[in-house]
């Protein structure tokens, strides 16, 4: 019954305040839908059953570049980065469940590694010196890969085609 009390209280604070209007309570709408008194839908979802959404949150947003670079109009394209995010926040929220991780760990992952990235803006002066290429940053922290990582790669590139082919056979 507390429980239920809390997701009652939960959502009447996110009603009041302006929804999602800040990182942390985005966080929480999603945590909220993925909870036992949540969305079905939400609920339902595992990381393999959104990877047809990410591709589609994509592309997307790759439109919503598009149509702004024509139009000037960039009402779309910020609609269209928000459900980009919202894939990232609720695959975070999945992996959280399942104990691999949370969005806390994939920011500080992807700050570390822009940081790590842009040795001419974050090094040291003897770094900022050698101005090392973006790429040549990348193969030297993916020199390592593992033939299952690059497979897993290759396929995912694959699998991503094959999401818009069917949405293209679908229009």
């Amino acid at each position: 019954m507390s429980e239920i009390r809390i997701q009652k209280n939960e959502t009447e604070e996110l009603q009041k305040k302006d929804a999602g209007a800040d990182f942390e309570s985005f966080r929480q709408i999603i945590e909220t839908l993925r909870s036992e008194n949540g969305c079905p839908w939400d609920r339902a979802q595992t990381l393999e059953s959104l990877k047809p959404c990410m591709v589609n949150e994509m592309t997307e947003a790759i439109a919503g570049i598009d149509l702004y670079r024509k139009s000037g109009n960039a009402e779309n394209l910020c609609e269209e980065l928000g459900d980009v995010l919202l894939q990232v926040v609720l695959l975070s929220q999945i992996a959280k469940e399942e104990g691999l991780f949370d969005i806390d760990d994939v920011i500080r992952k992807i700050s570390k590694k822009m940081v790590h990235r842009h040795p001419h803006v974050f090094g040291t002066p003897e770094e900022r010196e050698k101005k090392r290429s973006w790429e040549e940053l990348k193969r030297e922290e993916k020199g390592n890969r593992s033939k299952e990582e690059e497979d897993a790669q290759r396929t995912a590139f694959h699998e991503a085609a094959g999401f818009v082919i069917c949405h293209l056979a679908e229009k």
